[in-house]
């Protein structure tokens, strides 16, 4: 009757939608964050002036918009890519960083029988 779930796997992490959804709210945020920043929602000036300053705040946002989706979506689709293909459909359930054999244990006790110096006999 226990529902046991089984860990996520890595492939479930990072879906192709999920990664254009993610590229597109980072562009979306530079865009808005740069128009904004260029003074889209300021009204100085006469309308002529301020016009031009609207679109030119748009463009500039529009072209770091569309800089920042190609980034991130090539960016994650490299680190991506770093995964072995293999270990895409196996569960991960211990440290990434650790060694699977644990080898650092077992130099470790021969330190320290030893003396812990470190360095190894001939």
């Amino acid at each position: 009757m226990t529902d046991e779930k089984k860990p996520t796997t890595r492939r479930e992490l990072m879906r192709p939608a999920q990664l254009l959804g993610l590229a597109f709210i980072a562009a979306v945020f530079a865009g808005v964050v740069t128009a904004v920043s260029l003074g889209l929602f300021q009204g100085r000036g006469n309308a002529s002036q301020n016009a031009q300053t609207v679109a030119h705040a748009l463009i500039v946002g529009g072209i770091m918009a569309g800089i920042v989706f190609i980034v991130v979506l090539l960016g994650i689709s490299m680190l991506l890519l770093a995964i072995k293909p293999a270990d895409v459909t196996k569960t991960v359930d211990h440290p990434v960083l650790y060694d699977s054999d644990h080898k650092h244990d077992k130099h470790d006790k021969h330190d320290k029988q030893n003396g812990g110096s470190g360095a190894s006999a001939p």
